[in-house]
């Protein structure tokens, strides 16, 4: 039986409980009606069922069809190619819900919770293919090893007029000074003041949710923002941004504006990254492996950054997901173009930030924040892994500045993206093949999905020229 204090502690807790009779207590504790049962889809999107509190405490089995982790972006179900194949008969998939995401929906007006599952066959098995399970892989794959990796992202997003028509362009919203927000205003306190009241919503909302945002600022774009997270588990920390963007929507449509997380949302504005700033500890010592005893980098330091140079343009259909993310990876930009590392240089995409020796870590610059985090993170903590396991060593550090010269050295578009994906066949093993097809299958189903509109820019060029 519960102590009066364990009791107390677990009912106050914002986020999280430990067992199912915990869960019962939390919701009567909050008057809780209702509960959203969630789990990301291939693109992020919270997918699930609402229920009942009481019925959620009753034992009750969930279950969502498999075809829904395999359409599009734009809700189509792709043709059967490669190795992507959907299940004859499209059977169920089961939630089971990790009691440590409870929490509240403090933008519903009726009293609500939310819990983030994962999903096993009607066998109890791991869904391979599912994004929490792909992360979840690659980290037994740090654990076999005796190793931990820590992760801590960095998600830009931009608040934008509301956009009805999809043909018009995104604008920048009004902010209180009753003028549209100009860009050039990076770490500008005035620019973070413009959307005062917005911003304290994204406060309140997440610490009802026991989220906790290590800074927020404003980056060089006309109304974009840059939220940073705690260092932490990679698990947890994907639960986070999968939850930070739903908050951050929410607080926005409050305010009557857009949040969005497109990689390239404005023309002639720069791209919205996801940063993953990146180390590893060694679990039986807790000491971060990417340094010696002396405080010099190790050899697996090296070996990472060396996996991270090998992999990650393979693996980037999993951190630039949509036709729209290659926009944001153009020469010029603030978006890194190469696979270049340095130490303190945002122009390479691997950059080793200035820190002490159980600081050190690696922060990949390529995803941008339209990816799904915890295929994002899934991605590059493989990249660094097989480069540790493999030996791989990297090039030599640069210091210049390489996003300018007209010079890309990874995939430019979608298609060739998968192309390499699909071609690696170290990824068949770390993200499982079955994993491989299904996502490459979509990638190029979202693909035939874009090329049958018409942009713009054919209107323009091509109506009355050829």
């Amino acid at each position: 039986m519960l102590q009066p204090d364990e009791t107390r502690e677990f009912v106050e807790s914002k986020r999280g409980v430990r067992s199912m009779a915990e869960a019962s207590e939390w919701l009567r504790a909050r008057g809780i009606e209702d509960i959203e049962c969630i789990t990301p889809d291939l693109a992020g999107v919270a997918r699930g069922k609402m229920m009942p509190a009481k019925k959620f405490t009753g034992n009750t089995s969930l279950a969502l069809p498999s075809a829904l982790f395999m359409h599009t972006i734009s809700g189509e179900y792709p043709e059967e190619t490669g190795e992507f194949r959907y299940s004859p008969n499209d059977g169920d998939l089961k939630l089971v819900p990790d009691l440590s995401t409870l929490s509240t929906v403090p933008w519903e007006s009726d009293p609500t919770a939310q819990i983030i599952c994962d999903l096993v066959d009607t066998g109890g098995a791991a869904v391979g293919y599912t994004p929490r399970n792909v992360l979840k892989r690659v980290l037994a794959l740090y654990e076999n090893q005796g190793w931990e990796p820590i992760v801590a992202p960095e998600i830009e997003f931009y608040l934008v007029s509301k956009n009805v028509d999809p043909d018009y362009p995104l604008t920048p919203p009004i902010g209180r000074s009753g003028r549209m927000i100009q860009s050039g205003q990076a770490y500008s306190i005035g620019g973070v003041n413009e959307f005062d009241e917005l911003i304290d919503d994204i406060y309140h909302f997440s610490e009802a949710q026991g989220l906790e945002i290590d800074t927020l600022i404003h980056e060089d774009g006309a109304a974009q923002l840059e939220i940073n997270l705690r260092h932490g588990s990679p698990i947890e920390l994907a639960d986070q941004v999968f939850m930070f963007k739903r908050t951050i929507r929410e607080a926005a449509m409050k305010h009557d504006i857009y949040a969005t997380f497109m990689a390239k949302p404005i023309q002639g504005q720069p791209g919205s990254a996801m940063h993953i700033h990146q180390s590893v500890i060694d679990k039986r010592t807790g000491a971060n492996v990417f340094s010696e005893e002396d405080g010099s980098p190790s050899q697996l330091f090296y070996h990472f950054i060396g996996g991270m140079q090998r992999y990650v343009p393979a693996a980037l259909v999993m951190m630039a997901p949509y036709v729209n993310s290659y926009r944001r990876l153009t020469y010029g930009m603030s978006a890194p173009t190469n696979n270049a590392w340095g130490y303190d240089n945002r122009t390479t995409a691997f950059r080793v930030p200035t820190s002490d020796a159980s600081g050190r870590r690696v922060e990949n610059r390529l995803p941008s924040s339209d990816a799904n985090p915890y295929l994002a993170l899934a991605a590059s903590l493989a990249c660094g892994y097989l480069g540790m396991v493999g030996g791989l060593q990297p090039d030599e550090p640069t210091d210049r500045t390489v996003n300018e010269d007209g010079v890309i050295s990874l995939p430019r578009g979608l298609l060739e993206a998968v192309a390499v994906f699909e071609a690696e066949k170290a990824f068949h093993e770390v993200f499982s093949r079955e994993f491989v097809g299904t996502y490459a299958g979509i990638k190029r189903g979202e693909f035939e999905t874009f090329m049958q509109v018409i942009s713009p820019w054919e209107r323009e060029f091509l109506l009355l020229n050829v």
